[in-house]
């Protein structure tokens, strides 16, 4: 079993958080949020998830993207699962995540499914899509965007926009677990002949990239409040400041000690990512209920 979980990449989790700052968004603006089926939601993202961790990891050893000599997960370069185990791994959980995504649309509405069809296509496409410098951008969409107006739809019966003010920070974040991630193989996703959008940036400009969207959130949340989008409470979100500013310092070393520096960044990324998230959604429960 703990072979299987690190197959799956938990510490990834919190970049599926999405869902759970859409309900407490949701219930801040006054709806009747049906909690079951936004908790469903979220089961159902994070299988999607598991499902496309562990397609990518296949997808990469398949196209020699992965090597024993390559950072991060090693499930099939280390010998620990065969390359079929992890496909049919994958596929097992992706059966199960659509299941799970039919039935709640046959619960709440017929929409939901281009909602879900789009981040099918997403969790599918990624690999291939990230090859050709685009993966970034479809992080945003499978992470932010699609996550928070599907959760909008099965929570209250209709897609609330304003969800996606919250959207904007959260997916940056999300995406700066991924470039970071990229930013640290580029050398061996250089030696497989695939073009990231990190490696099209150089090592000087994604660092930039970087700072950008772990800092850039708190800026956004912090116009938001003046615009009165957001509630005061939300300035919550500056708890995770200093952690951010950690990040920050560590990815700036990257151009003077090389990638050994940011290794684990991307983990502490995903760290970053639930500490803002949670604080996000503690502001918008606090809020609502002082309504």
């Amino acid at each position: 079993m703990k072979e299987w979980l690190i197959a799956v990449r938990p510490w990834s989790f919190p970049a599926s958080v999405m869902p759970l700052v859409t309900l407490f968004y949701l219930f801040w603006t006054g709806h009747d949020v049906r909690w079951g089926y936004g908790i469903w939601a979220l089961a159902d993202m994070i299988l999607f998830h598991c499902a496309g961790n562990t397609w990518s990891d296949w997808f990469d050893f398949r196209k020699h993207v992965d090597a024993a000599d390559t950072f991060g997960a090693k499930t099939i370069t280390s010998g620990m699962f065969t390359p079929r185990e992890i496909r049919n791994l994958s596929f097992s959980l992706l059966l199960v995540a659509v299941a799970g995504g039919v039935a709640l649309m046959f619960v709440t509405g017929f929409p939901l499914l281009w909602i879900g069809l789009a981040g099918l296509v997403c969790a599918l496409l990624y690999p291939p899509l990230k090859y050709m410098a685009a993966g970034d951008f479809v992080i945003l969409m499978a992470f932010g965007i699609l996550p928070s107006i599907g959760t909008s739809f099965v929570a209250v019966g209709e897609v609330e926009w304003g969800v996606l003010w919250a959207a904007i920070p959260v997916g940056l974040i999300t995406v700066a677990i991924l470039h970071i991630n990229n930013l640290r193989d580029v050398a061996t996703d250089r030696r497989a002949h695939i073009s990231t959008f990190a490696m099209r940036l150089g090592g000087k400009a994604s660092v930039l990239v970087y700072d950008f969207e772990i800092i850039f959130p708190f800026f956004w949340v912090f116009s938001c409040v003046l615009g009165r989008i957001f509630p005061w409470w939300t300035l919550l979100v500056f708890l995770a400041a200093y952690p951010a500013l950690q990040n920050v310092r560590t990815a700036g070393r990257y151009r003077k000690d090389g990638m050994s520096v940011i290794t684990d960044l991307d983990e502490k990324t995903a760290r970053l990512q639930i500490m803002f998230s949670l604080s996000f959604c503690a502001a918008f429960l606090i809020a609502g209920l002082l309504m």
